[in-house]
């Protein structure tokens, strides 16, 4: 029971801090980039980032398969809000210079 607690609580983290830190390069760094709006490419990004994590995840011993589909998840939704923050002309707040 606490291992499932302590690994969602990994997942839930991985997925805020994944999923701002996506948002905000494409709204900010990819904003001259077509390729960032078009529909897809969160499911190209999400996919490669769950290929990247999922054989680090296997290696943790409290995190698995779930966690790895978690970070692909935050990675899609992140760029996906991170394009219509460019469509709508909005940006999250950006941190640091």
């Amino acid at each position: 029971m606490i291992g499932f607690l302590l690994s969602f609580a990994i997942a839930a983290v991985l997925f805020m801090s994944i999923h701002g830190a996506t948002r905000r390069f494409v709204a900010n760094r990819l904003r001259y980039v077509d390729a960032a709006r078009k529909t897809l490419t969160p499911w190209l990004a999400g996919g490669a980032a769950l290929v990247v994590a999922a054989p680090v995840m296997a290696l943790l011993p409290i995190v698995g398969i779930g966690t790895a589909l978690t970070v692909g998840l935050a990675v899609g939704l992140g760029v996906a809000n991170g394009a219509s923050d460019i469509k709508r002309g909005t940006s999250p707040v950006v941190y640091g210079p």
